[in-house]
């Protein structure tokens, strides 16, 4: 309270002192900074506060590095051995070096505003330090709690400030939070700002904040700096309020994506219909699994049936969503009814002898057991393989979106899709709950984009094609990533198990969509023809070194 008010007291009799102000945390004749404050919330808020106000902020010796031993003008050298403490001057470097490149920002006093902030109880909170600047188009809002405490309320209105008027004299003038910050009293506005503390993004109606204020909730001394002001005009759908009022004043990751979200909540909740980990678990769960003398007639085939009738049913509501946003009027039932033929067909991969013989064929033999290496129990279909069944559904639920827009190039519209509508992020939660890491997530979330784009490969190949399906994938940045291109010494290389595993994921596909497409008495041969071209790129990888090029001129070559 003695130190707000020192600042009040500045302002009311000429806010151009408080650019003289020194404004230090520790200096030799006290206690260091680190003694004082500690390493926590409280020292960091209070240097925020340091680098925030107007004057000239001033860190003392070894007060990054978080040493304790006090300097007094007199030493010539240091007297105790300590080490810089990496945890503080990390967050020095998170938190505070920001702010203090952004100096120009919080140094000048003319449009400086220091505020009360009102509990809801209608009381000031003198354990808050709220205070706005700006310098040019940008603005600031500083806000921190320094108690250990809970602290909640409202910032409305400046303390009083002095300005000379025409005739030499002082006078006290107080502004709202709205005009202080130099924004827009429009109910059709809405402000969107950072907090550089935490890097989330908040919006807020303009008229609001002219009347009501920031209503501000602070834990034991937590900081926010709110900075990147951008105002926005609502339209006439009203989105941004229909934002602001679904956020209810949470900060998100990105407002853009947010506004998003919203506006894609059909379908992202038809989608997750399709893409969760019990809808997955229970088709893993009834897929068509070999006979045995535990199982001999395998899996009911009605059980399976319920599960395809159920996912073309979702699906329907999935595309229908789709039809809706994009105003197209695709035929729902023939995509959803493509899609429960692949459905059957992933259920069917287990069993595909089985299901699809070829008898006395060797190269058939070979080609499954590429497709179904080991014993049933370590099959990459078993139960316990959830990373598998993963990348073919989350596949399966997004490769055929895009023929809602077009029948021809759908490959593509599709894969821009699962990142510009954010599908990406429930592929990746299910993925999740489904027992996967993050990374190992967002890695089976490249593939499955990828495979999207590669969907209809095995329809394509004819004479030489393989070199010019090769290429194409090599120029696709993200397969670039995804198979470790890396260049090394003027060569380009690509990962080993990165690449047997794409080309393994291209067989797979490409059998699925045999099975879906083809007559039964054709399917064996097709898969057979199928492997015969996985069998020569592999065979072009392996006397290539796994070199880029050596690889695409042997294909060419072939």
């Amino acid at each position: 309270a003695e130190y707000r008010l020192v600042i009040k007291n500045t302002l009311e009799f000429d806010p151009e002192i408080l650019k003289r102000y020194v404004n230090f945390m520790n200096n030799p004749d006290e206690r260091t900074a680190v003694e004082q404050f500690g390493k926590g919330d409280k020292y960091i808020g209070i240097c925020t506060l340091m680098a925030t106000l107007p004057g000239l902020p001033m860190f003392g010796h070894g007060q990054i590095e978080g040493f304790t031993e006090k300097y007094g003008m007199e030493y010539h050298r240091a007297y105790w051995d300590e080490q810089p403490d990496g945890n503080l001057i990390e967050r020095h470097q998170r938190e505070i070096f920001p702010l203090l490149r952004k100096r120009y920002l919080f140094a000048e006093v003319s449009s400086f505003l220091l505020y009360d902030v009102f509990s809801p109880e209608g009381h000031v909170n003198e354990d808050v330090f709220a205070y706005s600047n700006q310098a040019g188009s940008e603005q600031s809002l500083v806000v921190y709690h320094n108690k250990f405490a809970t602290a909640q309320g409202w910032i409305r209105t400046s303390a009083a400030y002095s300005v000379k008027t025409e005739s030499g004299e002082r006078m006290l003038v107080q502004k709202r939070l709205g005009e202080g910050l130099g924004l827009a009293n429009d109910t059709q506005v809405f402000s969107i700002f950072t907090d550089l503390t935490s890097g989330l993004e908040y919006i807020r109606n303009n008229y609001e904040l002219y009347e009501k204020g920031l209503f501000i909730e602070l834990e034991a001394y937590k900081c926010r700096v709110f900075v990147n002001f951008r105002q926005v005009q609502d339209n006439e759908w009203h989105q941004y309020a229909q934002l602001a009022a679904y956020l209810n004043g949470r900060g998100v990751p990105s407002i853009d994506e947010a506004m998003k979200e919203l506006f894609l909540q059909p379908i992202h909740h038809a989608f997750r219909e399709c893409v969760n980990a019990g809808f997955f678990r229970w088709i893993i769960t009834n897929r068509q699994v070999p006979r045995s003398a535990h199982s001999p007639l395998g899996v009911e085939p009605s059980r399976q049936s319920e599960v395809l009738e159920e996912a073309q049913d979702k699906f329907v509501r999935l595309l229908s969503e789709i039809n809706h946003i994009t105003q197209s009027d695709s035929d729902t039932l023939e995509i959803s009814a493509q899609l429960k033929r692949e459905l059957a067909a992933m259920m069917t991969l287990p069993v595909i002898t089985e299901k699809f013989p070829l008898e006395r064929s060797r190269k058939y033999q070979s080609a499954v057991k590429y497709l179904n290496p080991g014993k049933p129990t370590a099959s990459p279909w078993s139960a316990n393989n959830p990373r598998n069944w993963g990348i073919l559904l989350g596949l399966l639920s997004v490769h055929r979106l895009g023929m809602v827009i077009s029948s021809q190039d759908f490959a593509e519209i599709s894969r821009s899709w699962v990142d510009e509508w954010l599908l990406n992020k429930i592929i990746a939660a299910a993925l999740g709950d489904l027992g996967l890491d993050e990374r190992s997530a967002w890695q089976a979330i490249r593939l499955i984009k990828l495979l999207v784009s590669q969907t209809n490969w095995w329809q394509k190949i004819g004479e030489g094609q393989l070199y010019q399906l090769m290429h194409s994938i090599f120029s696709d940045a993200e397969a670039q990533q995804y198979l470790g291109v890396n260049r090394y010494q003027d060569i380009l290389w690509y990962n080993r198990e990165a690449f047997d595993d794409f080309i393994w994921w291209m067989f797979v596909i490409a059998v699925v969509h045999i099975m879906a497409a083809l007559p039964p008495e054709k399917v064996a041969q097709a898969i057979v023809k199928c492997f015969t071209d996985i069998q020569q790129i592999i065979k072009a990888a392996v006397s290539s070194n796994y070199q880029v090029e050596k690889l695409l001129t042997t294909l060419k070559q072939s």
